[in-house]
């Protein structure tokens, strides 16, 4: 078997999972799923059991069983195996109590590529683990704001598993990580709010922090024990408890003057958010018992952390949502458009948490707060149009991009813009001012790695770790996910304004106009040239299958696809008609009862999809005026859209409210599904245009557009907000008179 020598060069590709070794303080055994033979022991098994570890290999379990104490439930480690094989997992049942020559010891087991990994460990618990936790839980959960959590964390982790250091340590977006909360002796010196490079923890080490969600190394210096296999085929264990740990960690740890080490990972949204990295200056072991108690509190920090951090992030929605609403309101009863967004209480920068806003307008610009000059804005403006390539581009590091922001960065190092109208070169830029910083890494992470013993790149430069200063200029605070979100949602504002008010002078419209009739031109041909071609092929092929020619299997399924093809090419063109004729038809306006629609509608999409009663939730409904028939196809297509891409969710939900604002009625619908990635967001509602992460679902991406056009005519705006892997809501709005 070839070995990988790990060296600070290649240690993201060193294969952690399969180190052909485990920590000394246990044993492991390993058997065949489907047969119970053993195939592979840890070489130091013989100071546990009187056996020779040479001659296992190869051997029934039973050989092995019958030098164990039974567990106190008189299971033998068979049926024990076979209980949990006929579950599906060994959950439920670890850990198993075995004495061992007199010595209490906990068997773990796990399955993984057709093998069962026995491991042994001591079983040293003296404590009440479940009192202790929900203690500690209780005493967690009471801090006030997110750092006050994170702190309680840290302090309950150490006073259950008693080691010297205990730091919350979050990952950062650009991979690497800061140390944001810490509980210690008090001898120590303090790593609270120290950086650690991405590279500390390479990208194979995280995905195992994602699988395994607790990590043990009990004394760096102890010699780790081999694993005796007959099989060729290196052992993964990538579920084990006792896994060996990479040399280069293990040199990393000692460096640090570190003997034991455990982490806890933080799962948020189904990402690590970080780690509670423990710290222990001498050899410490906790039991499995212990370490489960750990592993569940920080679940419930990982719970936590959702709750508070989501809970935050909403104040600051709803203040943008506010300042949103506010506009539109000024939109409504201005006359002029840069007055409503810039010379009110609110203006457009209390959308972000910009210092500063400019707004590029029919051939002027206006600037709010904290500003570069005009000349240095209409320049950037003319850089921003040819190098953005949607409607939105943000950055934090504008100097590093764009060289003349170097001038005014203290007012402008991160901006933030939308277009407006690419064509008349109309914009709304907001700005950030340049924030330096002095960030604290554990050594300078930068320097060269140096050659150790036995060839291996130490971590030398950093063995010190004393902390190590890196001033950070040309940055301002980041754009978060909430401010874009308000920037496209104000965006959508504006562009409604403008459509409203001055429909007939605006070029956008004029080249939309030109579009819509060269689509109905395009809509006819189709009609006219294409449709009858198509069913004489599908007739023809289903000719051909109806009557006997001799076709083979093969044949058959051929032609089979043919009239598969032209059934989906007819399903197009139908679609694309239906968008032509929303073009054309007359509206006849009428007073709509939203209840009795939406109702028929949702009992026919849960009818057409399958879909159970509770999947669609009906709340207000208040009546709208406007076109009956083409009102229908709009709530037809967003609430099928929302069942469809709920579909993958187990309990898929699709919620419709509308309500009365002002002099507009608009409706919601809300579903938890896929949700919309935000470089999506520009064409969501364009021709044809379909995300990613949707290719498996049925669908044509000409729904939504049919949508847009329909509401367009109503004279009312579309708009939606959405968040990737949680769900979307769609924003309908239709005028009250």
């Amino acid at each position: 078997m070839s070995t990988f020598q790990a060296d600070l060069t290649n240690c993201d590709r060193e294969p952690i999972q399969i180190p052909g070794k485990i920590q000394s303080h246990g044993f492991a055994v390993a058997v065949a799923q489907k047969t119970l033979i053993i195939t592979a022991v840890s070489d130091h098994i013989g100071s546990w059991l009187p056996v020779d570890p040479d001659t296992l290999p190869g051997s029934p379990l039973s050989v092995l069983e019958n030098l164990l104490t039974k567990h106190d439930d008189n299971l033998s480690v068979t049926q024990l195996l076979q209980l949990g094989l006929q579950r599906q997992s060994f959950d439920a049942i670890n850990p198993h109590a075995i004495t061992l020559a007199g010595a209490s010891f906990y068997l773990i087991c796990s399955l993984n590529k057709g093998t069962i990994l026995l491991e042994f460990e001591p079983a040293s618990l003296e404590y009440d683990i479940q009192g202790s936790v929900g203690r500690s839980a209780s005493a967690m959960l009471g801090g006030k704001n997110l750092q006050a959590l994170l702190h309680s964390a840290a302090t309950e982790i150490k006073r259950i598993i008693g080691y010297d250091r205990v730091m919350i340590y979050k990952f950062l977006e650009d991979g690497h990580g800061e140390v944001i909360a810490e509980e210690k002796e008090a001898h120590l010196d303090s790593f609270y709010g120290l950086h650690y490079p991405a590279s500390d923890i390479p990208k194979q080490a995280r995905a195992l922090y994602k699988l395994n969600l607790t990590r043990l190394i009990a004394d760096v210096h102890s010699q780790d024990a081999a694993l005796l296999a007959n099989t060729e085929e290196p052992l993964d264990l990538t579920f084990a408890q006792l896994r060996a740990v990479s040399p280069i960690h293990i040199q990393y740890l000692k460096n640090m003057g570190v003997a034991s080490s455990f982490s806890i990972s933080l799962i948020a949204h189904d990402q690590l958010w970080g780690l509670v990295a423990c710290h222990n200056y001498s050899p410490k072991y906790i039991d499995y018992k212990a370490r489960e108690g750990a592993k569940l509190l920080g679940q419930i920090l990982s719970s936590a952390l959702e709750y508070r951090q989501e809970e935050e992030d909403a104040d600051k929605v709803a203040a943008f949502k506010s300042s949103a609403a506010m506009l539109a309101a000024y939109l409504a009863k201005d006359k002029n458009l840069v007055d409503a967004l810039t010379s009110h209480e609110r203006t457009l920068v209390n959308c972000t948490e910009a210092h500063g806003a400019a707004l590029l307008f029919e051939n002027t610009v206006t600037l709010v707060g904290q500003t570069p000059a005009e000349t240095e804005v209409l320049a950037l403006a003319a850089w921003l149009k040819q190098n953005m390539g949607d409607s939105v581009y943000h950055t934090h590091q504008l100097p590093e991009i764009y060289r003349p922001a170097s001038a005014f960065k203290e007012k402008a190092a991160g901006i933030l813009s939308c277009l407006i109208s690419r064509e008349l070169s109309e914009m709304m830029i907001w700005f950030k001012p340049e924030r330096i910083s002095l960030v604290q890494w554990a050594g300078n992470p930068e320097k060269p790695a140096e050659p150790g013993p036995e060839g291996l790149m130490q971590l030398s430069p950093r063995k010190s770790f004393e902390s190590w200063t890196q001033e950070v200029r040309n940055t301002s605070e980041r754009w978060t996910q909430e401010e874009i979100t308000a920037v496209l949602s104000l965006r959508e504002i504006v562009i409604a304004d403008i459509n409203n008010k001055a429909t007939a002078i605006r070029t956008l419209n004029e080249k939309l106009q030109a579009a819509y009739e060269e689509l109905d031109t395009f809509s006819y041909t189709i009609s006219h040239d294409l449709r009858t071609p198509i069913t004489s092929i599908r007739t023809y092929a289903e000719m051909l299958l109806k009557t006997n020619f001799g076709l083979n299997e093969s044949s058959r399924k051929m032609i089979n696809r043919i009239v598969a093809g032209t059934e989906k090419m007819n399903f197009l063109i139908r679609e694309v008609l239906n968008l032509s004729k929303v073009g054309r038809a007359e509206i006849v306006m009428t007073d709509v009862e939203m209840g009795p629609l939406i109702g028929e509608i949702a009992q026919e999409i849960k009818t057409a999809m399958k879909a159970a009663d509770e999947t669609i939730e009906v709340g207000a409904t208040p009546p709208l005026r406007g076109d009956r028939t083409m009102l229908s196809q709009v709530f037809s297509n967003i609430i099928g859209n929302g069942v469809k891409y709920s579909s993958k969710n187990p309990a898929p939900r699709v919620k419709i409210n509308g309500v009365v604002a002002g002099g507009e009625t608009v409706y919601s619908i809300a579903d938890n599904g896929i949700g919309i990635d935000v470089s999506y967001y520009d064409r969501v509602f364009e021709l044809f245009k379909r995300m990613d992460n949707v290719a498996d679902i049925d669908g044509t991406g000409v729904g939504l557009a049919i949508v847009k056009r329909i509401v367009e005519r109503h004279q009312g705006r579309v708009w939606f907000e959405s968040k990737l892997g949680t769900g979307t809501t769609f924003f309908v709005a239709f005028r009250n008179r």
